[in-house]
């Protein structure tokens, strides 16, 4: 899947105006989530996505690995993807839930899994990803 592709389908999933909303939302899931994982997975998830988004993943604003929980995860999809205007935050974690679902399309199943090892389970981290697990 290439760019063009990736983007559009995350903007027709969302209902997106245009593919800056789409690219905001992409950015601020993926950072995001190369905030949370270790450095090698970023780096490996990265390595099956279009060249344009990979480096989301890899070049997180802060290190990699850290550990905050999944409230604090949609909290920073929400700010990076510049929803202050709204109190509600279920649109930043439906948001992410839906990038992660077109990522999945694309990595190796082997890949997704070891995302989903690296997030505690007991935690509400299985919201992540609950569209891919309805259309499993």
């Amino acid at each position: 899947m290439n760019f063009d592709e990736f983007t559009g389908q995350v903007q027709h999933r969302l209902s997106l105006p245009g593919t800056g909303e789409s690219v905001r939302a992409i950015r601020a899931t993926l950072t995001t989530l190369g905030e949370r994982i270790q450095e090698g997975e970023a780096t490996d998830l990265a390595g099956s996505l279009p060249m344009e988004i990979d480096y989301y993943l890899t070049d997180a604003v802060e290190e990699h690995g850290q550990r905050f929980d999944w409230t604090e995860f949609i909290e920073r999809v929400w700010e990076r993807e510049g929803m202050q205007d709204r109190d509600d935050r279920s649109d930043a974690a439906y948001h992410a839930r839906v990038v992660l679902d077109v990522v999945n399309e694309i990595v190796s199943p082997n890949e997704m899994r070891q995302v989903r090892e690296q997030l505690p389970a007991d935690d509400g981290w299985d919201e992540l990803f609950d569209v891919i697990d309805q259309n499993a």
